[in-house]
């Protein structure tokens, strides 16, 4: 249910950035507003709170942001304060950026691997994942997990490449305890 109300806002949020035509300007400003949130914890914990009135809150988010983000962003802020889905927010967030980001052709890839990339290797790496996904440019993410022992792993969204050693060991162990029980 979260996740439906997170993209039909976002979805909102995103056709509203396209028909104004301020894709850029809103995914800037959403930055701005992404940093008072993480800069601020306890306003979450006020705006989430039952007991703080709709109008103190809307108040609240008029305080914060009037004159930092554009009208627009700020009436979409008082739609979600007025219809109780602040909750919601990160996620109608994480939703209107992948659209923009969609728009763009700019694909977000997630890599792990067993040691650290040279700076060569993740550039071979981003230019064979543009080549293969038709985006036009990338964010990488690199992270280095030593449990893979060797290999890579490459998430683009949902779809996962998995060649490190450690998925290729448990394969081979699932196959063996398989092999075994047949036998038996």
């Amino acid at each position: 249910m979260a996740k439906l109300v997170s993209n039909t806002y976002g979805e909102a949020l995103f056709e509203l950035a396209v028909e104004e035509g301020k894709e850029d300007l809103f995914l800037e400003e959403i930055g701005v507003i992404r940093g008072a949130l993480n800069e601020n914890p306890d306003l979450s914990k006020l705006m989430n709170h039952p007991r703080i009135l709709k109008e103190e809150k809307l108040e609240v988010i008029k305080n914060i942001f009037k004159g930092r983000i554009c009208d627009e962003l700020l009436g979409f802020l008082n739609i979600i304060v007025t219809k109780d889905r602040y909750s919601e927010i990160d996620g109608i967030l994480d939703y209107f950026i992948s659209e923009i980001k969609a728009l763009k052709g700019i694909g977000v890839a997630s890599v792990k691997t067993a040691t650290e990339l040279s700076d060569s290797l993740k550039k071979a790496i981003e230019e064979k994942l543009l080549q293969t996904t038709g985006y036009k440019s990338m964010e990488m993410d690199y992270t280095v997990d030593p449990d893979l022992i060797g290999g890579i792993v490459i998430r683009i969204k949902d779809r996962v490449v998995d060649s490190s050693v450690q998925t290729k060991l448990n394969k081979l162990q699932h196959e063996l305890l398989n092999v075994q029980l047949k036998s038996l």
